[in-house]
Parts: C-alpha cells; structure tokens; sequence
C-alpha cells in the first residue's frame, strides 16, 4: 500500500532529515542568526550615530551662519563710529548763541538718525563714567585725581555690537587721591 508522504511528494520519496542531509545543526544556525542580528544592531546603532552627527553639524553650522551675519558688518560699523565721534564734538562746540538756528537743530537731528541708524544695527554705546574699570572694555590713558580704579573721565566713547566689543573706550582711571575741595 503506498504511503501518505509519497503522494505528498508525487511519489517522490521525503528528503531526509537536515541532519542526515548534512546541514549544520540548529545551533549553528541559531549561532550564525545571533552574529548577523549583532552586526544588523551594529549597523543601526553607526547609522544612529551618523545620524545624530549630521543633526548637530547642521545646528551648529546655523548658529555659525546666524553668528557671522551678526558681526560681518563689524569693521564697517566700526569705520563709521569715528565720524559719530566727530559729529558729537561738532554739535559739542556750537556757541550757545547759535543753538536755535534751524541749522544747528538739522544737524542734531542728523545725530540723532544717524545713532538710531547704528543702533538699529545693534551698535549700543557704553556706561563709563563712575563704572569700576574694566580692561575687557576701557583702555586706561591716564590716572588721575578719584576714587581708586573708577572712571572719572571719558575721552572715546566705547561701544558694543550684539553686546560684545566693537570699540573700547578710551578712558580716565581714579588712581585713590580724592580731590580735596578746601573752602
């Protein structure tokens, strides 16, 4: 009487067992799968990896760019505070006499343009007088009769960009003689 697998396999008998076949045990096989799934979570995790390096070179190479834009106008803004320097001493020295002329009062009005013009590109003048001195924003000049190591005089204005130095300010330091007023 035929058998039931033969007419499974029409009529062909069954292949024999893996083992009597020659192909390697289970083991073997369970060995081989957990090497590729450790090389599969390798690669995932290199991939992850690169991943999140390329996340962050992006994110800084923005804040680099956002960083540049900021002060690439720096030498130009820097160029221009000279002739602030030179309008506020012309408006400085105008004669009483003439402060109400239509001209005196256009010029001022330049200044004023002008300074919001700089501010708007983030250019902000500098606090000295009275200010404890501060080599990261005064170049001292000179010492002079005041309170020791405070500002007591302004010759340059100093100025920041973004609040970061764009000019120094060129200054008088107290050297700790206190001018004495005798009556």
């Amino acid at each position: 009487m035929p058998n039931d697998s033969d007419n499974l396999n029409n009529g062909e008998p069954l292949p024999e067992t893996p083992e009597a076949a020659g192909a390697p045990e289970t083991s073997e096989i369970e060995q081989a799968l957990a090497a590729e799934k450790k090389k599969t979570e390798e690669y995932l995790a290199s991939w992850q990896r690169s991943q999140a390096d390329f996340i962050n070179y992006k994110r800084r190479s923005e804040q680099e760019r956002l960083e540049f834009n900021k002060y690439a106008n720096a030498n130009l803004l820097l160029s221009l505070l000279p002739v602030l320097d030179d309008l506020d001493r012309a408006l400085a020295s105008i004669p009483p006499k003439f402060d109400g002329h239509d001209w005196v009062k256009g010029v001022k009005l330049v200044e004023r343009k002008f300074k919001s013009s700089l501010e708007a590109q983030g250019v902000k003048p500098m606090l000295t007088l009275g200010m404890a001195f501060d080599p990261n924003f005064h170049e001292a000049i000179k010492q002079d009769k005041g309170p020791e190591g405070t500002v007591v005089q302004e010759f340059q204005k100093g100025y920041t960009l973004n609040d970061k130095l764009l000019r120094a300010a060129k200054v008088v330091v107290g050297n700790g003689d206190e001018q004495v007023n005798k009556k």
